[in-house]
C-alpha cells in the first residue's frame, strides 16, 4: 500500500512529497484550491496551508482535510533523484 513518507512546504503553495515507492515530486496546492468547499477555505491562507502534516500515510491539515497518497501520487510533478 502506497504511503506518504515526507511532506515539506517549499513555498508558493507547493509541497515536496516523498512516497513509500521512492517517488518524489511537488504537489501544487493551487490546483486543489481551484475547487470550492468548506475544508478548502482555510487553506487559501498560505500560513495555514503550510501547516500540513502526515497522518497514517496521508497528507492532512488541522481542519480535518485529508488527501490520499494514491491521489497525490497521480497529481505531482515528478522530481528526478540521483
Amino acid at each position: 500500500m502506497l504511503k506518504l513518507l515526507t511532506a515539506r512546504y517549499v513555498g508558493n503553495f507547493q509541497i515536496r512529497l516523498e512516497f513509500s515507492d521512492a517517488t518524489c515530486g511537488d504537489f501544487d496546492g493551487h490546483t486543489l484550491l481551484q475547487r470550492i468547499g468548506p475544508l478548502l477555505e482555510p487553506l487559501r491562507d498560505e500560513a495555514y496551508f503550510q501547516r500540513c502534516f502526515i497522518d497514517a500515510g496521508a497528507l492532512c491539515w488541522p481542519n480535518g482535510l485529508e488527501l490520499s497518497p494514491a491521489r497525490l501520487r497521480q497529481n505531482i510533478r515528478l522530481i528526478e533523484t540521483a
